[in-house]
């Protein structure tokens, strides 16, 4: 049984989280990191259920109830499968995760950086990231991408540029007060060179093995 590694992947709707997960999972495997990506709210089915009420812009959700269906569905994925994988030594790759509630609940829906932050500890136990990659790109940049993607909008991405503009505010400030977990990258430049700045980023968590195949 070895110690896994969890790496987090934060910032706003349309900086390219996706994207760069993908990326990164193929890249840190045929790097002789094998990992595993996880996408979150969801990752086993009691989350994914808890996922669907969550994104389904047609359902009225309060704000409270919303920091709580977002905890609900961490405390789940944590048990059920990070904490498992993480103990055998797995490398796993999180489309978002703690920091996300902190930054959309707490700041975008004013329910308090500091109330959320105790709603997920308890949810989540002691476990940590041991890396997050910020990808930092500026709200309104963010909103012009999701409108050129021309998908279907969720709930939250129906909300306004005040929403978003506190979401970037608070991440930036969160990645000031854990430079030594939160890297940050910027989103503006093309995937191949975020995909780069990732990798950098991770070089003394996963240094390079030798290419697997």
């Amino acid at each position: 049984m070895g110690t896994g590694r969890l790496v987090t992947i934060e910032g706003l709707d349309g900086a390219g989280k996706s994207t760069l997960a993908r990326s990164l999972v193929e890249e840190l495997t045929a790097r002789g990191h094998p990992a595993e990506l996880i996408r979150e709210p969801g990752g086993v089915e009691v989350s994914e259920r808890i996922r669907a009420l969550l994104v389904d812009p047609a359902l009225p959700v309060t704000a409270r109830a919303e920091a709580l269906l977002y905890a609900a569905a961490r405390a789940q994925l944590v048990e059920q499968l990070l904490e498992p994988r993480l103990a055998a030594g797995a490398v796993l790759v999180l489309d978002r995760f703690v920091d996300s509630s902190l930054a959309y609940q707490g700041a975008g829906r004013g329910l308090g950086v500091e109330q959320i932050a105790l709603l997920n500890r308890f949810a989540t136990g002691p476990l940590q990231a041991d890396r997050t990659l910020l990808l930092e790109l500026p709200a309104a940049t963010a909103r012009a991408r999701r409108e050129d993607d021309h998908a279907p909008a969720d709930r939250l991405e129906l909300e306004g540029p005040g929403f978003f503009e506190a979401i970037a505010r608070a991440y930036g400030e969160l990645a000031a007060l854990e430079p030594a977990r939160i890297r940050t990258i910027d989103a503006t430049r093309s995937p191949p060179e975020v995909l780069g700045a990732a990798l950098e980023a991770l070089a003394d968590l996963l240094p390079a093995g030798p290419p697997s195949g």
